[in-house]
């Protein structure tokens, strides 16, 4: 992107419904409620012909520094130094506050370009307030609607006139033709198809933290960054929006979601907090490897073990993570205990990764992701049609299909079908018939016998056609 624009403003004056308008997409929860933005949120924008990188942030309430309007507040200044440019929003439909004016001053001190956002400006009486905004000495007003997307023209020409043309249009780099391959799919490659592609390690990788409320999720990304990225604190449910972050590890992009606090669903009754799940639930979509941050202390809440449901039922690859192990005594036989209830009460994840960590003193962070790479292997990986036929033929003669009314079920042929997860398709006489407990053997024999522990697998039947229906019918 060729410059950085960060979205300010007391709350409540519509900074995350400019930030959805000019990403294009609804990322960023958007509420009446004040404060609903606490993190800041990085995103891709696009404004007629321009093309920058946008950060939303939370509002301006003034407040001690240790507490969390004041930890907030410090995000937002760290979002003000990070930008090239800063969008301050007003209400012009309300006017200007005190705590509008506080913010002007700091940002004039700043030195940076500052464009005024009179937003709400389609709303009756909202002229008071537009022309209010020139007593604040940042230049003239632009007057916009964010919810309507009035004014994204007036607001695009201010963004260049406060950048320069050479600024907001940096040249183009062509590209030399050298680096175009120009060759057809599949030419000179010579591959059989029968061969178990390679997993690719350059692949940038993304991963989704979850778990309860106050687990230690933003702690830990935290600690991944080496800086105060993430909100974090005492206090429960901090995390409202799924932000991403982008870092390396061993020369490897991961690009990682930090998520909200997932309560029991009977507990969920305000509609932000709805809100805030439906986000996560939509990170744990987006992901191909989920962490769930288990609390060492208190490990195993039922909320625990249906999180773990929902991700495996997802189809995501799963690794656990047993978070605050600084605060456990004695390490051998909590670790003892956890292997044994993680082997007994999540038995559709049988042999999933687990790892002690701590987000707050570091350790275990290396082994934890080295699991998450070794679990995305997994996910990714595909059998030959060969070696399944050939493990298939040897299953039905350690444990023969049953009969089912008094008619024996054949399994004829196997394959996969797809991958991200493992799925595959097994050819049979009456597929209606398979009992689970069957369907369970098998799954199982796979994941021992080609190494696929604490990934989802599918396994799904289907009757082979029979070439003489329809001469069959004919007769009749």
């Amino acid at each position: 992107m060729s410059f950085t624009v960060a979205i300010v403003g007391r709350p409540n004056v519509g900074k995350s419904t400019l930030f959805n308008r000019l990403v294009g997409k609804k990322l960023a929860l958007v509420d009446d409620t004040p404060g609903v933005t606490r993190d800041r949120r990085p995103g891709d924008a696009k404004l007629v012909d321009l093309k920058f990188r946008i950060i939303d942030t939370a509002g301006l309430e003034q407040s001690a520094p240790d507490s969390l309007q004041g930890r907030m507040w410090a995000q937002t200044e760290q979002a003000i130094d990070e930008a090239d440019l800063s969008l301050f929003v007003i209400d012009a439909k309300a006017g200007l506050t005190p705590a509008d004016e506080t913010l002007a001053e700091m940002l004039r001190r700043r030195g940076k370009p500052v464009i005024v956002v009179a937003n709400k400006s389609e709303a009756r009486g909202s002229d008071g307030g537009f022309y209010d905004a020139f007593t604040l000495g940042l230049g003239e007003p632009c007057p916009i609607s964010a919810e309507h997307g009035q004014g994204m023209l007036d607001l695009r020409d201010a963004i260049v006139t406060a950048l320069g043309e050479e600024r907001a249009f940096p040249p183009r780099e062509d590209v030399a033709e050298t680096d175009v391959d120009i060759r057809p799919t599949g030419a000179g490659g010579g591959e059989d198809e029968e061969s178990e592609p390679t997993y690719d390690e350059t692949k940038p990788l993304r991963v989704a933290i979850v778990g309860r409320p106050n687990a230690g999720k933003s702690t830990l990304i935290n600690r991944f960054l080496g800086e105060d990225r993430l909100l974090t604190g005492p206090e429960a449910g901090i995390t409202r929006d799924s932000i991403s972050v982008e870092w390396e590890w061993r020369g490897r992009t991961i690009k990682m979601f930090d998520t909200a606090g997932m309560r029991r669903k009977a507990k969920v009754q305000e509609k932000l907090e709805k809100l805030s799940v439906a986000d996560a639930l939509r990170a744990i979509r987006f992901a191909e490897t989920v962490v769930i941050i288990f609390d060492a202390t208190i490990p195993f809440e039922k909320q625990d073990l249906q999180i773990v449901d929902l991700v495996m039922r997802e189809g995501r690859a799963a690794v656990l993570a047993f978070n605050k192990w600084d605060l456990v005594e004695d390490w051998q036989a909590v670790l003892a205990d956890l292997r044994e209830k993680t082997e007994r009460l999540l038995p559709q994840a049988r042999g999933i990764r687990a790892v002690p960590i701590s987000g707050h003193t570091g350790y275990g962070l290396d082994r934890l992701m080295q699991a998450i790479i070794e679990t995305d292997k997994v996910w990714n990986r595909r059998i030959s049609t060969a070696r399944l036929n050939r493990w298939l033929e040897s299953q039905q003669v350690q444990h023969p299909p049953p009969a089912v009314s008094g008619r024996r079920l054949k399994l004829k042929y196997m394959t996969q079908v797809k991958a991200r997860p493992p799925g595959f398709m097994i050819s049979c006489t009456r597929p209606e018939a398979v009992p689970e407990s069957y369907v369970r053997y098998l799954i199982n024999g796979l994941r021992n016998d080609f190494d696929m522990p604490g990934v989802p697998i599918r396994v799904h039947f289907r009757a082979s056609d029979n070439p003489f229906e329809s001469k069959a019918r004919k007769r009749r």
